[in-house]
């Protein structure tokens, strides 16, 4: 469910009868939260309280900071306000009006002057508190269901950096204890999977403070990256695309012709190098792709091109917004923009889904697809949209079934509508990765053309798409799906070898290199620690394979197998433990073994 803020109204947000209820409840505990803390700060500045997916927060400028003792406390009067049946009452007020009830909350002032004339004003007030805002709001304050804080964490005043950082309180609350306490068990299964901690133990990416958002990758999570990229670009060149690489930075004179600089320029790092010379550091790919597409004449017996790039991107979030790799501000993009005609449109989307079906099918994820349609600020004239909306619809209903997918009003690109892909994890989150753009509009901006059977000159159309996303967001979300256990393809480590004293280092030196030589990713432990720890650490790690060798092994050119799992398939031939490896890695299993 989007997030619920109070400048808009719950039916609005909502997506279903069900979903407004909570929201009316989580909302309503939102205010019994914030009377609870202006009881304990009397000069408390209050900020916002919405209710957002799995919950509802509310920012406060405190005199001190909050401490895990102060939700407790919070908490308790919480649940004195809710005993007492306070009901929630509505008023309509004038703007004057408002402005004399929040006379010492700033923020609130800030909100009121920002209404525009004519709009209704309305507060909400239960017991002593009393709020602005548009509701909806539950009877009373009996009906705020079972809740729980959450948590603290700084947040800036309207997510803006050079406005000042309030302290913001999240919590949740439930119809029942019983899926609150489900909900606290799926969180702490999500605290379990956090791919930031696993991120440092696994030894995977790092974040600078000297460059917040833009990770530095680490020889593991490299390796996890360029294994990524390589079955991208193995199966894309299968299919018929054609790699190019572009520019990092280009002339803001390119972002005009695009779009860029008028509907996107806020989310672009801009470099100013002379007083008449500015250059933007690229978001997207696409006008480069663009670029490439007008160095020569085209014939509609070149389409469809299929241009691929895998090109570093920036994009200027607010540092609010941040969360590890899940969004950053420098990203690695599977991008890929093919220009066809009208009639290649479904037959392109078909081949772009097989694509989608294979690569999230060999992680074992299931996905669901949403149709993006025209934002508030787009290009072009509301025909095309429509007309390209239409299209993305049909192929809506032949992939997934009329009504089987879900639909994004006002969430499409600026240039064109969009196919979201919401890829389900393995503990039920859902998370935007991959995306198919169908653009009208660049193609046109750009002067590009192909020479049609007829020999008349006619603009392609351009499909924009990516399967993995952003690199960086796509390893978290299969760190976090995979609790770091990748599948042995993708571990950066494949199999340890640990010797049991120091006479086995030749033979498992030996064992290393045999691996390797059969393309396998083995390392070797000779450190000084006893077998029980070295076996601890691997597991620790993750690492699929540990191959334990002593006096045995090494006469009979065996390896003692355990699994991360804990498992121990016992003395194996060398030679069977590759042969079985190799088969796990190439044919992508999920599995560890063959059997």
């Amino acid at each position: 469910m989007p997030q619920i803020t109070e400048e808009m109204d719950l039916q609005v947000a909502a997506e279903s009868k069900a979903e407004l209820e909570l929201a009316r409840m989580r909302h309503s505990c939102a205010h019994v939260m914030a009377q609870a803390v202006l009881e304990m700060f009397p000069g408390a500045k209050l900020g916002i309280g919405p209710a957002i997916a799995d919950g509802f927060y509310y920012d406060f400028d405190l005199p001190r900071p909050l401490t895990p003792e102060d939700l407790a406390t919070i908490e308790r009067r919480m649940a004195e306000i809710k005993e007492a049946a306070y009901p929630f009452v509505r008023s309509v007020v004038s703007r004057q009006e408002a402005r004399q009830i929040f006379e010492d909350q700033p923020y609130k002032l800030e909100l009121i002057d920002e209404f525009p004339e004519g709009e209704v004003i309305s507060t909400y007030t239960h017991d002593s508190f009393v709020d602005l805002c548009r509701g909806p709001h539950v009877e009373d304050t009996s009906k705020i269901g079972v809740f729980k804080l959450l948590k603290i964490a700084g947040a800036y005043w309207r997510g803006d950096e050079r406005r000042p950082q309030l302290q913001r309180i999240y919590g949740t609350s439930f119809p029942t204890r019983e899926e609150l306490e489900r909900y606290l068990h799926r969180l702490e299964e999500a605290e379990r999977r956090d791919h930031r901690r696993l991120g440092r133990e696994l030894e995977l990416f790092h974040f600078d403070q000297t460059a917040p958002g833009m990770p530095y990758w680490l020889p593991k999570g490299l390796k996890i990256l360029n294994t990524l990229l390589a079955f991208w670009r193995e199966e894309h060149e299968r299919r018929g695309y054609q790699e190019i690489a572009a520019p990092l930075i280009n002339d803001k004179s390119l972002w005009e012709t695009s779009g860029h600089w008028e509907h996107y320029r806020e989310n672009m790092f801009v470099i100013p190098v002379e007083e008449h010379l500015t250059y933007g550091v690229k978001p997207m790919n696409c006008p480069n792709a663009m670029v490439v597409y007008n160095l020569k004449k085209r014939s509609y017996r070149d389409l469809p091109l299929r241009l691929s790039d895998c090109d570093i991107l920036h994009r200027y979030e607010r540092s609010g917004t941040l969360h590890g790799l899940l969004r950053v501000r420098k990203f690695q993009q599977d991008d890929a923009h093919i220009f066809v005609t009208e009639d290649q449109i479904e037959e392109e989307f078909d081949r772009i889904l097989e694509i989608a079906n294979l690569f999230y099918g060999i992680f074992g994820l299931k996905y669901t697809l949403r149709l993006g349609t025209r934002p508030e600020s787009y290009l072009g004239d509301p025909e095309t949209w429509n007309k390209a909306e239409d299209a993305l619809k049909r192929i809506l209903d032949k992939h997934a079934g009329p009504g089987n997918y879900l639909l994004g009003e006002g969430e499409g690109a600026f240039y064109g509508p969009k196919i979201d892909i919401l890829m389900e994890d393995a503990i039920g989150r859902s998370w935007q990765t991959g995306t198919i753009q169908l653009d009208f509009q660049l193609p046109r901006r750009f002067d590009c053309t192909y020479t049609d059977r007829d020999g008349s000159e006619k603009t392609p159309v351009v499909i924009h798409r990516v399967i993995y996303g952003s690199l960086e967001r796509f390893i978290g979300i299969l760190i976090e799906h995979f609790a770091g256990a990748f599948p042995v393809w993708l571990a950066p480590v494949q199999a340890v070898v640990i010797p049991i004293a120091d006479r086995h280092l030749p033979y498992a030196q030996q064992v290393v290199e045999r691996l390797q030589s059969a393309g396998l990713r083995a390392e070797l432990d000779a450190g000084d620690e006893r077998m029980q720890a070295k076996i601890r650490n691997a597991q620790i790690q993750k690492i699929p394979y540990m191959l334990v060798v002593g006096d045995k092994e090494a006469a009979s050119d065996n390896v003692a197998v355990r699994l991360r799992t804990n498992e121990n398939l016992g003395p194996m031939p060398l030679d069977d433990f590759t042969a079985m490896a190799r088969q796990v890695v190439e044919t992508k299993s999920l599995a560890l073994t063959t059997g």
